[in-house]
């Protein structure tokens, strides 16, 4: 496969994956700031979930303090966020229109009529009351994407780079997440509602709240939620999941191409994610961990990069 059309498939599969992302942590978060407000805390609410989604710095210079209507429009519709909703829609659209042979008569559809759709609204459409609307037609297109590429599309190389742009772009984000509410999972945190909101918010935004109650049948604990993002493959959000898929497809790939440096990586960072990973953290350790699995994923970016998307 020629190094540009991997690209193109690869980032198509990111950016797809980071709009869902960024719906779900926004969804969540208006939650949480609503149950903040009458403490005064909403601001911070929107900085974890800028922490979260990597645009604090620049949104910062551009804005200062964030506010939920200036946050809420960053996130969606900013045209100086090239990660928001929208620019993650029309980069996806334009990656997938460079690699239209490539992809099925439905995964070209699902993206193009998204993006056709999106053309249609303006960002009041997505402020206020019609916000929560809008997040959910966000979460309904990315699964209908996920949905037509599991369903139609062959099982090649075409395939491997999408879903290896889809679980990169999904470790990275559990991690991130994870790394902007950490002090609610730190030893020795309170077992408050305020902490366990926490917990509640981190796991509504990667959709594993009823994962959790499934799997551990029991209230919630920090260190059960740490687990189950992390450590727990039945999660297919956990960076141990993602990583695990990685390798997979890392190991088919390297053996045509005889480039074993980003397998290596990942091997790594999956091993990294352990089933007893939140036993024995000390005070630093999970931010520390979570540090760890972030720049890994950039390394690891960066490497298949090299071997595989450089042209």
């Amino acid at each position: 496969m020629l190094s540009r059309t991997a690209d193109s498939l690869f980032w198509l599969g990111r950016y797809t994956e980071r709009a869902a992302n960024t719906a779900r942590g926004l969804g969540a978060t208006l939650r949480m700031a609503a149950l903040a407000a009458p403490r005064g805390e909403e601001a911070r609410e929107w900085r974890r979930l800028l922490d979260a989604t990597g645009g604090t710095g620049q949104y910062a210079s551009l804005y200062g303090d964030p506010t939920p209507e200036q946050a809420a429009r960053w996130l969606t519709f900013d045209p100086l966020n090239s990660s928001s909703i929208a620019s993650c829609f029309e980069l996806a659209r334009r990656n997938a229109r460079a690699v239209r042979t490539a992809l099925t008569v439905d995964m070209w559809e699902a993206v193009n009529d998204t993006w056709m759709d999106l053309r249609k609204l303006d960002p009041g459409d997505a402020g206020g009351d019609r916000l929560a609307g809008f997040l959910d037609w966000v979460r309904a297109r990315t699964v209908l994407f996920n949905g037509a590429a599991t369903d139609t599309m062959l099982r090649d190389d075409a395939w491997r780079f999408v879903r290896l742009g889809t679980m990169l772009e999904r470790a990275d984000n559990t991690a991130r997440l994870l790394a902007a509410h950490a002090d609610a999972f730190a030893p020795g945190a309170a077992k408050d509602v305020a902490n366990h909101s926490q917990w509640q918010a981190t796991l509504r935004s990667v959709s594993a709240l009823r994962a959790y109650q499934h799997l551990f049948r029991e209230r919630l604990r920090a260190e059960r939620v740490v687990e189950l993002l992390i450590a727990r493959p039945e999660l297919p959000r956990s960076t141990r999941a993602c990583y695990g898929e990685v390798c997979t497809i890392l190991e088919t790939l390297t053996v045509a191409e005889g480039r074993t440096a980003p397998r290596r990586l990942a091997n790594d960072l999956r091993d990294r994610c352990h089933p007893r990973v939140a036993e024995g953290l000390g005070q630093d350790g999970l931010p520390a961990l979570l540090s760890g699995l972030i720049a890994g994923n950039a390394a690891l970016g960066s490497s298949m990069a090299e071997a595989f998307l450089d042209g």
